[in-house]
């Protein structure tokens, strides 16, 4: 099935945000309010080395988002939405060049939560280890112009409720046409 022979119009939700805010929790829950939706988990396509073939953090950084793009062209030609759920960093221009050539609607949503609540919600899950890489990843984050449109605070907030918010709410439009 082509794109153009789709009756609905092609969708991608890319959720971002750092480690502990709730992306994964946001993008099953968004996943599931949709028909024919796919839901791709950006680490399992991070982590799928194995023995002594992992190369260095950049390449697998590289590699993971050519894959997540491969597969994301790949379902939305066969009709399905797709939600990604993945840490965006400088690659969102990349990403959209990527999709250009499609009739596709992109919706973007950085979520943040307050600092402390980062930790808590990681040391509540076992992962104290990462609580600075988190604390970076949301200053830088937030701290990026390109991102203030689309930040989504997760604190006192439950999944459906932010999923009802990214969308309805067009300002998490990154690009494409209107509904």
């Amino acid at each position: 099935m082509n794109l153009s022979d789709s009756k609905e119009s092609a969708v991608v939700y890319l959720i971002s945000g750092p480690l502990g805010v709730g992306k994964s929790t946001v993008s099953k829950a968004l996943a599931d309010t949709m028909k024919q939706c796919t839901l791709i988990e950006g680490d399992l396509l991070l982590h799928v080395y194995r023995g002594d073939t992992e190369p260095p953090w950049e390449e697998r950084l590289r590699l993971a988002w050519f894959n997540i793009t491969a597969v994301t062209r790949n379902f939305l030609r066969h009709g399905f939405k797709v939600v990604i759920d993945f840490v965006v960093e400088e690659e969102l221009d990349w990403f959209c060049g990527q999709l250009s050539d499609l009739d596709v609607t992109l919706y973007y949503a950085v979520l943040y939560a307050e600092p402390d609540t980062l930790a808590a919600r990681l040391h509540q899950r076992g992962d104290e280890q990462y609580i600075e890489r988190s604390l970076f990843l949301r200053n830088k984050l937030m701290a990026s112009p390109a991102n203030g449109p689309f930040l989504l605070n997760t604190d006192l907030k439950r999944p459906e409720e932010l999923v009802k918010e990214i969308i309805k709410n067009d300002r998490f439009k990154l690009m494409g046409y209107s509904r």
